[in-house]
């Protein structure tokens, strides 16, 4: 399945999470799905990508609950399914969101629990959100970055030919002989 479908399920079970436990799965669905975007993206993705995609990957597996940990569900771990990414810079764009997102539902989980253990959990799961989401972050500049550069050189492409044609003709308005 590609990420964006992936990412797009994730969001949609975050916003049906009806409890802590639910809430708390989602949160490891979401660093999982981190975990397998950037793996993915630095075996397949953009060369200037590469560092950044590996960093987004141990980042994402830091903030992962172990795969037999209650409440993920009959379904197991969703980013398992990812086929791959199309398309990184709208994956990015939806991971980030789908990471802030989590980190809001983690946020307001915290606030409301008199469970010690559970508000740790939150803790921890907000700051492995956070960390993924700055590594996401990271990878869209560098992706606009990039396309500032390929636009700077398409332009450079298209000047040269008329700064040789002057350089041949001279500067415009001047007389030939």
């Amino acid at each position: 399945m590609d990420a964006e479908r992936l990412i797009g399920l994730s969001r949609h079970a975050l916003t049906g999470s009806a409890d802590a436990l639910e809430v708390i799965a989602e949160a490891w669905q979401a660093q999982a799905l981190a975990q397998v975007i950037g793996n993915q993206l630095a075996l397949t993705g953009p060369q200037e990508l590469k560092g950044e995609a590996r960093e987004l990957g141990e980042a994402g597996g830091r903030g992962c609950g172990l795969p037999d940990q209650p409440g993920l569900g009959s379904g197991g771990i969703r980013a398992r399914q990812l086929s791959g990414v199309a398309d990184p810079r709208s994956a990015l764009t939806g991971l980030s969101e789908l990471l802030g997102e989590v980190g809001i539902a983690l946020v307001a989980l915290a606030c409301v629990t008199d469970e010690e253990g559970l508000y740790w959990q939150c803790i921890e799961a907000i700051d492995a959100a956070d960390e993924s989401n700055d590594r996401v972050g990271a990878m869209l500049r560098r992706l606009v970055a990039m396309d500032r550069e390929d636009e700077r050189e398409r332009e450079r492409t298209e000047r040269a030919p008329r700064a040789r044609g002057q350089a041949r003709d001279g500067p415009p308005g001047a007389l030939r002989r």
